[in-house]
Order: structure tokens, then sequence, then C-alpha cells
């Protein structure tokens, strides 16, 4: 693998609580937007989870420790 070559994208997905509105999930939603490295964010209140893409793995401890210090503790599904 060359250095212009990138790692194809990982969707992850993350249970996250203490979410029960639309403001909960925007700003879980906008946690994750501010992390460099994550995109297409999916985030559903109703089943209490976020799904995004990372090219790097250490992304995914970033993401869940960002969510959970906002006020809403995620963990790996």
């Amino acid at each position: 693998m060359n250095g212009d070559q990138k790692m194809e994208d990982q969707k992850i997905t993350l249970t996250v609580d203490n979410m029960s509105c639309g403001h909960c999930s925007g700003m879980v939603q906008k946690t994750l937007a501010a992390i460099n490295g994550i995109s297409d964010i999916s985030v559903d209140l109703e089943a209490k989870k976020a799904s995004f893409s990372i090219q790097e793995e250490a992304l995914v401890d970033q993401a869940i420790d960002a969510v959970t210090k906002a006020g809403y503790p995620a963990a790996l599904k």
C-alpha cells in the first residue's frame, strides 16, 4: 500500500444513553461532527444509538470519550 491510498471507511455504531429529545440527539451529532476524521453521522433518538464512519481505529475511543463527556454515556455496540 502506498501513501496515496486511503483506508476503507469503517462504520461504527455506539449505544448512547440519556438522549431524551431532539436537542439531545443534536448535541450528540454536533459532538461527533467536531471530531476530525468522523463522517456520515446518523443519530437515532428512539434507538438511542449513533452511527458514523471513520478511517482511523483510534477515533472510536475519542468519539466515545467526547459523547460521554457531553453528558451522554456511550459505548461500542
